[in-house]
């Protein structure tokens, strides 16, 4: 099996099998993501190459595997007939396959349609992780994610009309001090317009060679202290009506917050508020992060 480049996947997809379908990120312009930013450009893979790969994990694991992931950044990005052929022939390949799974934007679900979604829905595509990231408009624009809150809802709505699990990740903080009320709320409310399968949150933290990082250095923007941002994700939860998990599963967060919504709602304002109560001094320190 070949790779290519950085290669991430979320921590969902510990379990599954990784075989890189696409390069880079077609979009690569976000000012907080330094993942792909000195990496090669864009580029699919050829479908014969990503086959021979397939078939070369089948006899190290045999035909058993499970879930399997397609990276990189953004594998939706592909063309519809490619990706399905390659979702095709995983399925072929492991009868046992129950998930397969790719990163994808908003802009470049949103440029697929409804249509589309649906083929790669039939193909046996089962999962789309999305980087929703906030669903304030203005903070949209400033962090250079190239989508808005209208496309995001659109597209959310067609993966699952599709019959596609959709999980969206937000990132805690990103409006900084002065757009963290916009934030919450403009999130939450896209979040409960889509009505996704999973919530994803992630706490800002800045990261080398990025623009923002030399923002916060410049002090135009203000980052959020732990209790700050406790105080905003209390705020986003109280604003969702959705019927999602919501999970923190990840290394930046302050604290570690899992629950079905609504029905866990009430648990989740409890441990935000009991941890709010807790010394800034306990949480973990400022860093600058380089992955």
């Amino acid at each position: 099996m070949r790779y290519e480049g950085p290669i991430y996947r979320p921590p969902s997809e510990a379990n599954s099998l990784l075989i890189q379908a696409t390069v880079g990120c077609p979009h690569n312009l976000c000012t907080f993501c330094m993942v792909y930013k000195d990496g090669v450009p864009f580029k699919i893979r050829p479908v014969e190459e990503i086959k021979e790969d397939m078939l070369a994990a089948r006899k190290i694991y045999g035909s058993g595997v499970e879930t399997l992931f397609f990276p990189a950044g953004n594998t939706i990005a592909m063309p519809t007939d490619t990706l399905c052929e390659i979702c095709r022939f995983a399925g072929e390949i492991f009868p046992d396959l129950k998930r397969i799974t790719v990163y994808g934007s908003s802009r470049f679900i949103h440029s697929k349609g409804l249509y589309n979604l649906e083929k790669l829905a039939a193909a046996g595509l089962s999962r789309i992780h999305v980087g929703l990231e906030t669903g304030d408009d203005k903070i949209l624009k400033q962090i250079k994610k190239g989508t808005c809150s209208a496309e995001q809802v659109e597209a959310g709505k067609w993966v699952i009309t599709a019959g596609i699990q959709l999980s969206l990740y937000v990132i805690l903080g990103i409006g900084g001090q002065a757009g963290t009320d916009a934030h919450a709320d403009e999130t939450a409310g896209v979040l409960n317009a889509i009505n996704p399968d999973f919530i994803r949150l992630r706490t800002f933290v800045p990261k080398v060679n990025t623009p923002l990082l030399e923002d916060v250095k410049a002090g135009t923007f203000r980052m959020l202290s732990p209790h700050q941002v406790l105080a905003e994700t209390g705020r986003l939860i109280k604003g969702l009506n959705v019927a999602s998990m919501l999970t923190s599963d990840h290394y930046t967060n302050y604290i570690n917050l899992k629950g079905r919504l609504p029905d866990e709602k009430p648990a989740l304002l409890a441990r935000i508020k009991s941890a709010l109560k807790r010394s800034e001094e306990t949480f973990r320190p400022f860093f600058i992060g380089d992955q």
